[in-house]
């Protein structure tokens, strides 16, 4: 296999956007036929503006010149706080990998790639949403279940 992982620049706007609905696709179990037009506009405009104000690292994972993966951080500024006195924090989102290619350390090597970029920064507060296919790799890794984060649903 001669994998490669690439770190996304405006110039791949059309493949992040197309690997963004496709993940988005298969984590909500949408049929192909559900219009994400909307979705899709958004998403273009969230890298356009993301990338080039340096708030959204990806990164694109390829065989030969087949997409097989994508994980991404968003980067953003909260209050500081006594455990995180910057209040820089960083959410990993977007992971994926093509069935074909799993099990064989891409999600992984992706993952080590968005949290090296986030410690490069100076960035230690990182949090993600695992699907249940993902937690596995995400507790292995270190990631703990957060206890006191609510959400105030639609």
């Amino acid at each position: 296999m001669g994998i490669e992982y690439r770190k996304a620049t405006i110039n791949d706007l059309e493949v992040l956007t197309e690997t963004r609905i496709e993940v988005l696709r298969v984590a909500n179990r949408l049929k192909d036929n559900v219009d994400m037009s909307e979705v899709r506009r958004q998403s273009e405009e969230y890298y356009i503006s993301a990338l080039n104000n340096d708030t959204h690292v990806a990164y694109l994972v390829y065989d030969e010149e087949k997409i097989i993966g994508t994980g991404g951080i968003s980067y953003f500024q909260v209050m500081p706080t006594y455990h995180n006195p910057t209040g820089r924090k960083a959410y990993i989102m977007n992971m994926y990998t093509n069935p074909e290619y799993r099990r064989k350390g891409i999600a992984l090597k992706t993952l080590d790639l968005l949290v090296e970029d986030a410690k490069a920064k100076g960035i230690t507060a990182i949090s993600l949403e695992a699907t249940d296919i993902g937690k596995p790799l995400y507790e292995k890794y270190g990631f703990v279940k957060m206890n006191d984060e609510m959400e105030l649903p639609n």
